[in-house]
């Protein structure tokens, strides 16, 4: 006896086929989001976004509200106008004075490191030279050892030259970044072929040409990494100018504004500038973020892209 075979139809589960699970939105077909990672990373970025959260809002706030209102929210009354008028016209407007050093220190240090960094790591990835692994060990040693250890033989040697209390006690010491060097011989021993500066010397071109017109633009990335690097650490600097300085007419914004601070400790009712500091930290951070926004356009890759022509 044959029977016959079952037929199957669409709706059977045999020929049914396996649906693909939908991709969430945001992502491409075949990736997965990691709950973790995305809890990670929120965690992270509360923990970095938090302090300046709570920087804005307190800057709206006077002394009173300060005090006398939730830190995270907002009081009945927005004084931020308020304060930036008490700010800029405290001590005779010496706040812009400050901001002036500060931008004069940040900036001189910064584009002179950055070029100190690039030449002093060019140098170390593509010339053989005596002493070579020894002077870049010392680099690296130099860059473990915590600029703290070396401030009383920083102070005693520009107190011997005469440099205390000027400019140059800031930008000199902050020219030396050996983190920089460091940085800049990775970058340019990745990045710069050595068949380029070699067709540069048989076409005649000399070393210092081919440094400032081949090595430099092509080690652009790194440069702006080692400046804005530079810059972030001479405008956040605190220590050195405490140490080197003791005009009030040639502080950096760290220093005047913990000079602001302690007065308004150290007073009190009427006296207290709590609001003043606070709003003077905002404005502070203010420029290096337009710096790093503005700056942040240069980390590309692929600039040596058609360079060498085979």
């Amino acid at each position: 006896m044959v029977t016959a075979a079952p037929t199957l139809t669409a709706a059977s589960p045999a020929v049914q086929p396996r649906r693909r699970r939908r991709a969430a939105p945001g992502l491409a077909p075949g990736e997965k989001r990691s709950t973790v990672l995305t809890v990670v990373i929120w965690v992270a970025a509360a923990y970095f976004l938090l302090p300046l959260f709570w920087l804005i809002i307190a800057s709206t706030k006077d002394n009173s509200g300060l005090f006398s209102s939730f830190g995270l929210w907002f009081s009945g009354e927005f004084h931020l106008f308020d304060n930036l008028a008490q700010l800029f016209t405290t001590r005779d407007g010496v706040f812009v004075q400050w901001i002036g050093n500060t931008v004069l220190y940040a900036l001189v240090s910064g584009v002179g490191a950055a070029l100190l960094s690039a030449a002093a790591g060019y140098a170390f990835a593509k010339y053989d030279f005596p002493a070579k692994k020894f002077l870049f060990a010392v680099v690296l040693g130099a860059i473990m050892i915590p600029t703290t250890a070396l401030a009383i033989p920083t102070y005693l040697l520009f107190a011997g030259a005469g440099l205390t209390n000027t400019v140059w006690a800031i930008i000199l010491p902050s020219l030396v970044s050996p983190f920089g060097v460091y940085l800049m011989r990775i970058y340019a021993e990745e990045s710069i072929p050595d068949t380029l500066l070699e067709a540069a010397r048989i076409d005649g071109a000399g070393e210092f040409r081919i440094f400032a017109q081949i090595g430099l633009r092509i080690m652009v990335p790194g440069i702006v990494t080692v400046l804005l690097f530079a810059i972030v650490h001479t405008w956040n600097n605190y220590f050195l100018p405490l140490i080197m300085l003791t005009d009030p007419d040639l502080f950096p914004l760290t220093l005047g504004l913990a000079q602001l601070q302690a007065a308004s400790e150290a007073g009190g009712g009427a006296s207290a500038q709590f609001s003043t500091v606070i709003t003077g930290s905002l404005v502070s951070i203010l420029p290096l973020v337009v710096i790093f926004l503005y700056l942040q356009k240069y980390w590309t890759s692929g600039l040596t892209t058609g360079s060498v022509k085979e």
